[in-house]
């Protein structure tokens, strides 16, 4: 099942390909350790072939949507929280 993202959406590895390819100029394959599952990143673009370019914190890799899930965003239903001023 392939999952659509937008550019700017914040995503999170949920499983690793065999090997990983750079979202360099000039890419290069490297292991898979270099980013771990659960570490989160910013969708860069979309690649052919169906990759999304992924910023990680180790660097921007070529990922296909099967290793992607979208984070969801933690707000909270109050905007005004409450203060903490002595009344």
């Amino acid at each position: 099942m392939s999952e659509e993202f937008k550019v700017g959406d914040r995503v999170r590895l949920i499983a690793l390909p065999r090997y990983v390819k750079t979202a360099e100029p000039m890419p290069m394959l490297r292991p898979p350790d270099v980013i771990s599952i659960g570490e989160e990143g910013v969708i860069l673009d979309r690649r052919p072939g169906g990759f999304w370019g992924v910023r990680f914190s180790k660097g921007a890799f070529l990922l296909d949507s099967q290793y992607l899930e979208t984070v969801e965003s933690h707000q909270h239903s109050d905007p005004n929280p409450p203060s903490s001023s002595p009344e």
